[in-house]
């Protein structure tokens, strides 16, 4: 299948992609399917090859492939995702630290390599909490920025922070209650920090 759902409007592509899905696991057949549409490809597949270029960078399940990315390329091509570009300043079998711009990094894995190697860390912007307040009890990858862009998309907020050293980055935030309000607007000074398992370090 060469984009079936190109030229569907938004609500059909999302109905006939389950029509879809429910019509091959009943026929009991595979199917190889191409799509440019990130979110099609993790709705419809048991599998995913993520290529460029002609060459195939990486294949595994959709949360495989969105949540342990193993390089740059699939982890910017598959949803959103701020990438931290730093050098490896811990090397520790079962955790490391990045040192970036923004400050050090703490990582709740190990990476082979080497101190000082150059790497980039990637985190979701969905694991990435934002506050106008300091938090209390989070000791490691506290950060500070001022907020520059804020949009609301119903089910969740967006908003671009930037960081100390002038770097950008995507934090959203969703709403979980019709009451649901946030403080937070253009300009702000505000807190964002992520837990030590939320990033994944990038060797290519």
């Amino acid at each position: 299948l060469d984009e079936p759902l190109g030229a569907l409007d938004k609500k059909l592509r999302e109905q006939t992609q389950f029509e879809l899905v429910n019509i091959i696991e009943k026929v009991g057949v595979t199917v190889v399917m191409v799509t440019h549409d990130q979110e099609e490809a993790m709705t419809m597949a048991s599998r995913i090859a993520i290529m460029s270029k002609g060459r195939v960078l990486q294949v595994g399940t959709p949360e495989e492939i969105y949540e342990h990315p193993t390089n740059r390329f699939v982890a910017d091509f598959i949803g959103n995702v701020n990438l931290f570009e730093g050098k490896l300043s811990v090397d520790e079998p079962d955790r490391c630290a990045v040192s970036t711009g923004i400050g050090e990094i703490q990582v709740g894995h190990g990476v082979p390599g080497h101190l000082n190697m150059p790497v980039a860390l990637a985190v979701r912007p969905e694991k990435i909490e934002i506050s106008k307040q300091r938090p209390d009890g989070v000791a490691a990858n506290l950060f500070t920025g001022v907020v520059k862009e804020i949009a609301y998309f119903g089910s969740y907020n967006t908003y671009i922070v930037q960081a100390s050293d002038g770097s950008k980055l995507k934090v959203t935030e969703a709403n979980t209650s019709r009451q649901d309000l946030s403080d937070i607007t253009w300009e702000d000074t505000v807190y964002f920090w992520w837990s030590d398992v939320a990033g994944v370090v990038l060797r290519d």
